[in-house]
């Protein structure tokens, strides 16, 4: 009830705020794109900065938790691909498949982490993402290179200068070698930093509230239903289970179970659109997931603690 109350019933109430605002009182496509491209470049990675620059590494066990992510989503990756054939799925329905079975919505899982444990919450949350947005981009980037429809026209090099300018990576990257540095953040930029990171979870929120929408072929409801049990129970099952064996640290096994269990991000739609996945089925998979992870999450969370 605590989880509900603390995380569960605020992220519904700014996502239906977002989708109502999207379709009934803020219609104009450049204002939620303008609020996305500010949750995406500005508000999340400063967010992450200061998360990671101020934290205590030696008090988390980054080499359990980098294998406890890891490990699921490249066997999760290499299956789908290897199973086109048997899912009978073209080149773009198969990168909507994998983009929808192991990319994340970073704000939500803040959410439910700040709700969970607070400031070290986030932070570990924060690290988790460190280890899982660049290797969920590196596989999204390199299936739909060799699989959307110019893949044959792309330069390789595009690959690699797309991983390298997600503004997540960056932040992470930064924070990290801040942190590791004995640099720290520097007071002159903490405190703009923190302001900005502060709209981040809502601001968010309210971007993925706006993005949903149901538009559903049979196809699409079969994908969908594969890409979902996947991404809400399979994955964060299996990622749970090994950061239990490995021996990861309570609030790490959240952060763990949380990474690998929330929906997939509307920006995936961006990358689908850019590198020709399957845009409708992509924009239908981030929707569902996004209302169904609001009951799966709890539950979830309730299951991976009883390992």
């Amino acid at each position: 009830m605590h989880l509900v109350l603390t995380a569960v019933v605020p992220i519904i109430a700014i996502l239906a705020l977002g989708a109502v605002l999207r379709h009934r009182v803020l219609t104009d496509d450049g204002l939620w794109r303008g609020l996305e491209w500010l949750s995406y470049r500005v508000f999340t990675p400063s967010l992450f900065v200061v998360s990671i620059a101020t934290t205590s590494l030696e008090e988390i066990s980054t080499g359990p938790l980098v294998f406890s992510i890891a490990i699921p989503v490249v066997v999760v990756s290499i299956a789908l691909v290897a199973s086109r054939r048997l899912l009978r799925a073209n080149g773009p329905q198969l990168t909507s498949l994998v983009q929808g079975s192991i990319r994340i919505n970073t704000y939500i899982g803040l959410i439910f982490a700040s709700a969970l444990n607070g400031t070290e919450g986030v932070t570990t949350f924060a690290l988790a993402a460190a280890v899982m947005v660049p290797l969920v981009n590196v596989i999204s980037v390199t299936v739909l290179s060799v699989h959307g429809r110019r893949a044959g026209d792309r330069p390789r090099s595009r690959l690699w200068r797309h991983i390298a300018g997600n503004p997540l990576i960056q932040a992470c990257a930064l924070g990290l070698m801040l942190n590791i540095s004995g640099v720290g953040l520097p007071e002159s930029i903490a405190g703009p930093l923190t302001m900005l990171a502060q709209p981040a979870l809502v601001a968010g929120t309210l971007v993925a509230g706006a993005a949903v929408t149901l538009r559903l072929s049979i196809r699409d409801s079969v994908d969908i239903a594969l890409s979902s049990t996947i991404k809400l129970i399979v994955l964060p099952l299996a990622a749970g289970a090994l950061a239990t064996a490995v021996g990861v640290s309570p609030i790490g096994l959240v952060a763990v179970v949380l990474i690998c269990a929330v929906p997939t991000a509307p920006s995936a739609y961006v990358l689908a659109a850019l590198m020709g996945g399957d845009t409708r089925l992509m924009a239908s998979i981030a929707s569902i997931q996004t209302v169904l992870s609001m009951a799966t999450l709890p539950l979830i969370l309730n299951a991976t603690s009883a390992l």
